[in-house]
């Protein structure tokens, strides 16, 4: 059998290297977050770029036992007490298209505009305008704009000022504003969410889109296992009943 090729993580008897690091040195020297940047990027980040992606981290950590991840761990939590794991996995399964997968696909449309504008010589801004036409046209909804329970989501202002302040901000962070200032021209006002905001930073630290999604449930996680923790400790087994109200055909015999 043909031996596995990786360029991450190197080990012997005696050392652990990640990409060409050694471990002991990066636990010295260096963040989690620092580490992630590494492990996706293969170089150290800047002081300014790992302090950016550790605030990213804390600001996805968790948003509530209301959110499908966390209430997913809850409720395998809540029939399954012994096997934690599960519960933890049970909520990253919950992570995808529609929870959390706006900012793969949010990244993916800052791309595409970016790469619009130089190849038509045309403004960030009218590439934004651009986006929204299209995706008014294919009756889709804009990823990164909007939120359920947010009419300003508080991450947004302290994520961009810091972006700016540590000289990160670019090309992505313009072009998400643009989105969102030409979404609410053309449809009506939506507040950029954590997915547009990440995704504009992620672009902007040259991280490729599906890092995301990848970005989110690397913080969610932490937030998972202080949700099943806390279902464990506070909360009695088999406690979570969904209503449940039967709509279909009335008694009936079999022929």
């Amino acid at each position: 059998m043909d031996a596995w090729c990786t360029s991450l993580t190197n080990i012997d008897e005696t050392n652990i290297r990640l990409r060409g690091y050694d471990i002991a040195s990066l636990m010295r020297k260096q963040s989690f977050a620092g580490v992630v940047f590494l492990l996706h990027q293969g170089h150290l980040p800047s002081e300014a770029e790992a302090r950016l992606l550790d605030a990213i981290l804390i600001g996805v950590c968790d948003h509530g036992p209301g959110s499908p991840s966390a209430a997913t761990a809850r409720l395998a939590c809540s029939g399954n007490r012994r096997d934690l794991s599960a519960a933890v996995a049970a909520g990253v399964l919950a992570i995808g298209d529609e929870h959390a997968g706006a900012g793969e696909a949010c990244m993916t449309i800052i791309a595409a505009g970016l790469k619009r504008a130089k190849a038509g010589s045309i403004s960030i801004e009218a590439a934004a305008a651009h986006a929204v036409d299209e995706a008014q046209s294919q009756k889709k909804r804009l990823p990164g704009l909007g939120h359920r329970q947010h009419s300003t989501d508080p991450r947004k202002d302290a994520l961009f000022a810091m972006a700016r302040e540590l000289g990160i901000a670019g090309e992505g962070v313009t072009f998400m504003l643009a989105l969102e200032s030409a979404a609410a021209r053309k449809i009506k006002p939506l507040p950029m969410n954590i997915d547009g905001v990440l995704a504009a930073i992620l672009h902007d630290l040259g991280f490729s889109p599906e890092f995301g999604k990848f970005l989110f449930i690397i913080g969610r996680v932490g937030g998972l296992t202080a949700e099943v923790a806390e279902e464990l400790s506070r909360e009695k087994a088999m406690r979570i009943h969904v209503p449940v109200e039967y709509d279909g055909p009335p008694p009936r015999d079999v022929p």
